[in-house]
């Protein structure tokens, strides 16, 4: 068993369909009722460890194989010295979860259909009410039951997926239960990552059940922390050998995300960072980091041969005035990150997109970094679809313009063409300011920039992968609820 953090190394998830084949192979090799059993210690033993003082362990179960698990945990939690009580929701309909009540009911664990004793604050509760099995919005005692492991002031521990919430994607089924661990079991669920999932999930819990899923190929991998950095620096090395960057940005008032991008690159190790802002009145200088050129109509005045030869950022606080400068980037550009609006002036030009699109073709790469709102409108459709499955929303704008994308949120997706989704591991609300998606678009471009991965589609992803992991771990880093975009560009250069 382990717990799943931001420095976990890269870790295999798999939607419910492949976990349900992966139990369905383990069972043929394995006697009657084995793999339950194993869920039931597992959970007991999380159950000891993060509520060691607890006296009162209420397990409300369902009547599936969750429901199961949580009897068989109860043997074990009464046996260790706990005073347990089984809220159950009605008789079990499984083989296993009959035989784990017939055997909580042999040693003596009280199991009542109603709520029984309220427990205290310092005493744990355990969700075992639906596990992977949710479909439907939850009714009647279901419901019920629900909302009373809500109302409950202790921690709660749900079994393999807080009920309720959808193990593919992490969105809450009507309702959910709120969880303070969750431990998922034989496999990890992408549901407990993106959308809303890690809200309702708490701290995340992993046991295999000695199952090996090695072969097996997951819907998409979580993590973030392993992806190579760049080469050490070599003292003969120079500014040259760290690759150009230019961001493209900044229209009247709002120069400052232009301001931010840059400094991030410049912080990223970028060996030179130039400025195009989009605001004929902005300043010649930045005053904070006079490191930075600042270049007023940069991609208009520079040969093709240098433009291919930059890693470009464009789109920061962009507003209506980067629709002029997308047709000559779109064409030229060698490495080119999208954002904010950027995004928003290719979603409304079909000629911009067919300009995106013909970029794969040419070898050309591009990294878009859209926010769900951003990603709605590449997509042609609501936010509440692109939230609804987020990794199948980043496949899809991936597949549909030859791109990487970086869907940004809680659980941040990063897809492209013929590869398996990233999910990534690090990150907090504290990003939930103004700038830090301009601060992670700088990032990228530098850590693209300084690449030295001989196939350029590894290079991309590797960049992409990589920067929003450091974003995201240098924002748990700070430690603080709110988190401004300045002060994360300090944040990740000195972790």
């Amino acid at each position: 068993m382990r717990r799943i953090d931001s420095s976990t190394p890269d870790l295999p998830l798999f939607d419910v369909a492949r976990t349900r084949d992966i139990e369905a192979r383990a069972l043929t090799g394995l006697p009657t009722h084995a793999l339950m059993r194993r869920a039931g210690e597992a959970v007991a033993r999380l159950a000891l460890a993060v509520a060691p003082h607890a006296r009162t362990i209420r397990v409300v179960a369902g009547t599936g194989n969750n429901g199961g698990d949580g009897l068989d945990a109860a043997i074990r939690l009464q046996q260790a010295g706990k005073h347990v009580e089984v809220m159950l929701l009605g008789e079990p309909q499984a083989d296993d979860a009959i035989d784990a009540l017939a055997r909580a009911r042999d040693a003596g664990v009280p199991v009542h259909a109603d709520a029984g004793t309220p427990p205290g604050d310092r005493d744990l509760a355990i969700d075992a009410l639906r596990g992977i099995g949710a479909s439907r919005a939850p009714e009647g005692a279901l419901r019920t039951a629900i909302e009373l492991l809500n109302a409950l002031p202790c921690p709660v521990l749900a079994i393999d997926l807080p009920s309720g919430l959808s193990a593919d994607t992490g969105q809450p089924l009507g309702m959910a239960v709120r969880a303070t661990h969750t431990l998922s079991l034989l496999t990890l669920k992408p549901g407990l990552f993106t959308a809303t999932g890690r809200d309702h999930a708490g701290s995340v819990w992993f046991d295999d059940l000695g199952v090996d899923a090695a072969a097996d190929e997951p819907i998409a991998w979580l993590g973030g922390s392993q992806t190579s950095l760049a080469a050490p620096r070599r003292h003969a090395q120079h500014k040259g050998s760290f690759g150009d960057v230019a961001v493209i940005g900044g229209a009247h008032g709002m120069t400052g995300a232009a301001v931010l991008a840059s400094r991030a690159a410049l912080a990223a190790g970028a060996g030179r960072v130039f400025v195009e802002m989009l605001d004929p009145a902005a300043p010649a200088l930045d005053a904070g980091r006079p490191e930075l050129m600042l270049r007023p109509g940069w991609s208009h005045r520079v040969d093709r041969e240098t433009l291919a030869a930059s890693t470009v950022v464009c789109g920061c606080g962009g507003g209506d005035a980067v629709r002029a400068v997308l047709p000559a980037l779109l064409g030229s550009c060698v490495r080119l990150v999208l954002d904010a609006d950027a995004l928003n002036a290719i979603a409304a030009d079909a000629a911009l997109q067919h300009q995106l699109t013909a970029r794969a073709a040419r070898r050309q790469a591009t990294v878009l970094t859209p926010h769900p709102l951003e990603a709605a409108r590449l997509l042609g459709c609501s936010v509440a679809e692109v939230q609804a499955d987020r990794l199948a929303a980043g496949r899809r704008l991936a597949d549909q313009f030859g791109c990487v994308v970086v869907l940004k949120g809680s659980g941040s997706v990063i897809a492209s063409p013929g590869r398996t989704p990233h999910v990534n591991a690090s990150g907090n609300a504290s990003l939930a300011t103004a700038g830090t998606g301009d601060v992670l678009a700088g990032w990228l471009g530098a850590e693209w920039a300084q690449s030295q991965a001989a196939d350029p589609l590894k290079a991309v992803w590797q960049a992409a992968v990589r920067a929003v992991w450091w974003h995201g771990a240098a924002a748990e880093a700070a430690g603080a609820p709110v988190l401004r975009a300045a002060d994360l560009i300090e944040r990740m250069a000195h972790r």
